[in-house]
């Protein structure tokens, strides 16, 4: 029997249906794992899908210390781990049995600000995830007699594939192991993957899991670290990470820029032009005055005038060429403009791949591969009615010429259409995404759309005015992409001497804005610029910033919170904050890939940045804590105090450590309110407003005005 791993569920259906020599494959469970049998050239086959990743890095509870092993650790299922702690932190005995010191270790699991530089070089083990997927996987290895990975063909599949081939390998030492690598769920591209099958890149693996390492050492240390700097609020976590900070300081950077900006004073003199029926507006040729006094004597000469004469006509056509084929980022960016955020995108993305109307959607190639059948793909689009016209036109040209990117790798093609999608069988979301790349697909086929600008030279009164006009003359790939193209601002037919109508003049003081917000797409690619993150975390990663509430609004504005831990980080440990350091350790993950660098050389580096880090950090954890109360205050607002109307703010018990409601005029104002113990999260929205009082709950419910 062969067996066949892929990344999840759906994967495992849509390959044993594409793959299947006798009709549809009878769907089957081992255990509670569903499985689909069928028959491929004549031998069993039977497909399983994971959920995933089905082991999970963890840290142990505790590091232990004796002198005849040294540091080491206990794994959750009794092995021993060995662990590198460095000479200079201190051993047992130590002076105090409080926690997290122990009489042979430290307990690294108690979020204490001393256990930290312990956690930085703690040993790392990964325990089931997913338990009754691995019992039914290990059930299955026990009768197969080869296995092939099929797992996404990236970092992180191949590291999902590997966690389940060691999982196969332990209930069968010796089955031969194979890699399936595919990008599409098309039936050609199945049989091909399948046909030539290759082994499993231990190398890529590495690299996916040096990522899942280092991003739990230094998101599990920085986390801990900012939360208990000043504990407060509702408890929630102040997160952070070695790409999470560095993105959010960006924004708040952008933020800086906008507050420290200085508007300065312009004024603008425009109005109406009109030859026959026609009308369009003109606007003085200086543009901005930078001076009040120039402005209004400009002004004065042309306020009541009614004529004006074309003093000179020049157009000129420009070339628009046609955009280069979608990558991650640039899907990201598109889907962006058309209001779908990346995170969602991504979600949509997938969905998309799994029912096999698009390629894989994670890749950084904007290049076509000669290898795939551009007139086979246009052929299959033209099975879409809106879509049709432009397909027909593709057809009956001898040879396609791509457009092709700058970006060219070969693991996987550029996101392409693999079927044609009803949208009446879509949710709206899904076939706007469907709608953007299939159109995308089709214009980088075409040519490029010529456009003709016309600027008009006016006299009024003496003073010089223009007309700017913009036309398409020739649509190209225009007639299918439609997406970020300006409305048509035709003028009529003008000539040099011709004479005008003019009115509606107008003289409008306005001031210079400051540069403006990211918007999540313009926030993907300044990530992808600055190498923080990858095309497969970058927009998971703006959407935790969100969930933590470091960010909020669309285009993005940091929080207060936001602000004071980035401005605080920046004063005590700037390297967090910066690109550089992330994308040095990008670097040396590229390095275990192209097998040129160890995963276990590149973890202990980043352990080591980290160390030095948290060196300086715990020294000024009370100025760092000092830094962000002010924030950490305002977030834990929860209303105004009826008695003394001072703010009512979450607090934390110093002798139950539970959490309660008091105001912050104590001692001078008792007033307190209890509430439930847990997690508590913010009312926001409609639904944080009192229907007793009408006033805005900022926090959790509580009886603050006798409901």
């Amino acid at each position: 029997m062969n067996l066949i791993v892929t990344e999840k569920n759906d994967a495992a259906a849509q390959i044993a249906r594409l793959l299947s020599d006798a009709g549809k494959p009878a769907s089957d469970k081992v255990y509670n794992t569903p499985v689909y049998r069928f028959k491929k050239d004549g031998e069993e086959c039977v497909a399983i899908g994971l959920r995933g990743h089905i082991l999970e890095p963890d840290f142990p509870s505790e590091l232990k210390f004796d002198n005849e092993r040294g540091w080491f650790s206990v794994s959750s299922d009794g092995e021993i781990l060995s662990a590198d702690i460095p000479d200079g932190l201190a051993r047992p005995p130590y002076p105090s049995r409080r926690k997290p010191y122990l009489a042979d270790g430290v307990d690294i699991k108690s979020w204490k600000v001393a256990s930290l530089p312990y956690l930085v070089w703690a040993p790392i083990e990964k325990n089931p995830a997913e338990k009754e997927i691995i019992r039914s996987l290990k059930n299955l290895a026990k009768k197969a007699e080869r296995v092939i990975i099929g797992t996404d063909f990236d970092r992180e599949g191949e590291l999902i594939g590997s966690d389940a081939l060691r999982q196969v390998l332990g209930a069968n030492p010796g089955l031969p192991a194979y890699r399936a690598r595919y990008s599409a769920f098309t039936k050609a591209e199945i049989d091909h993957a399948f046909a030539n099958l290759v082994d499993l890149d231990q190398n890529l693996a590495d690299a996916g899991e040096s990522r899942q390492y280092i991003d739990l050492i230094w998101g599990a240390v920085l986390t801990r670290y900012l939360t208990m700097a000043r504990y407060g609020g509702f408890g929630n976590v102040r997160s952070a990470g070695r790409v999470q900070t560095p993105t959010l300081a960006l924004v708040v950077e952008r933020e800086r820029e906008r507050l420290a900006f200085v508007p300065e004073d312009y004024w603008v003199i425009s109005g109406e032009a009109g030859k026959g029926a026609d009308t369009f507006k003109i606007g003085h040729a200086i543009g901005r005055f930078k001076d009040a006094e120039q402005a209004k004597a400009a002004f004065q000469r042309v306020a009541d005038a009614s004529e004006g004469t074309v003093t000179g006509v020049e157009r000129k056509s420009r070339k628009q060429a046609a955009p280069a084929p979608f990558n991650t980022t640039s899907l990201q960016a598109a889907a962006a403009a058309e209001g779908l955020a990346p995170a969602r995108t991504m979600r949509l993305a997938e969905s998309l791949y799994m029912e096999g109307l698009i390629s894989y959607p994670r890749v950084d190639n904007t290049v076509y591969p000669a290898s795939l059948d551009l007139k086979g793909c246009v052929k299959t689009l033209s099975a879409v009615s809106q879509y049709a016209p432009v397909c027909k036109k593709l057809l009956a040209a001898e040879k396609l010429h791509p457009t092709r990117g700058k970006q060219q790798t070969t693991d996987h093609p550029p996101i392409y259409p693999t079927a044609a999608a009803d949208p009446e069988k879509l949710q709206p979301a899904e076939w706007k995404l469907y709608n953007l790349i299939a159109r995308r697909f089709l214009a980088t086929l075409m040519d490029a759309a010529v456009i003709e600008g016309t600027k008009v030279s006016i006299d009024v009164e003496g003073e010089p005015f223009v007309a700017n006009g913009t036309v398409v003359v020739k649509p190209g790939f225009r007639e299918i992409y439609p997406y970020g193209m300006r409305k048509d601002e035709q003028l009529p037919e003008l000539n040099e001497g011709d004479a005008l109508s003019v009115r509606a003049m107008e003289l409008v003081a306005k001031q210079t804005e400051p540069p403006a917000r990211y918007s999540q797409g313009h926030l993907i690619q300044e990530m992808e610029r600055r190498g923080l993150g990858t095309k497969s975390t970058r927009a998971s990663i703006i959407e935790r910033l969100y969930t933590v509430k470091y960010l909020k609004n669309d285009p993005i504005e940091p929080s207060q919170l936001g602000m004071a831990v980035i401005d605080a980080l920046t004063s005590f440990a700037p390297r967090i904050t910066s690109p550089d350091m992330t994308a040095e350790l990008e670097a040396d993950m590229n390095s275990v890939a192209e097998g040129s660098d160890t995963q276990e050389a590149v973890v202990a580096h980043s352990r080591a940045l980290l160390a030095g880090i948290m060196d300086v950090l715990i020294e000024h954890k009370e100025d760092l804590g000092n830094a962000i109360s002010d924030a950490v205050t305002a977030d834990a607002k929860v209303g105004v105090c009826p008695t003394c109307g001072k703010d009512l703010v979450i607090k934390n018990s110093a002798k139950t450590r539970g959490s309660f409601i008091g105001c912050m005029g104590w001692p001078e104002c008792d007033v307190t309110y209890p509430v439930p113990q847990g997690k508590l999260e913010p009312i926001e929205g409609e639904h944080g407003v009192c229907p007793e009082c009408g006033a805005a709950c900022e926090g959790p419910p509580v009886p603050l005005c006798g409901l």
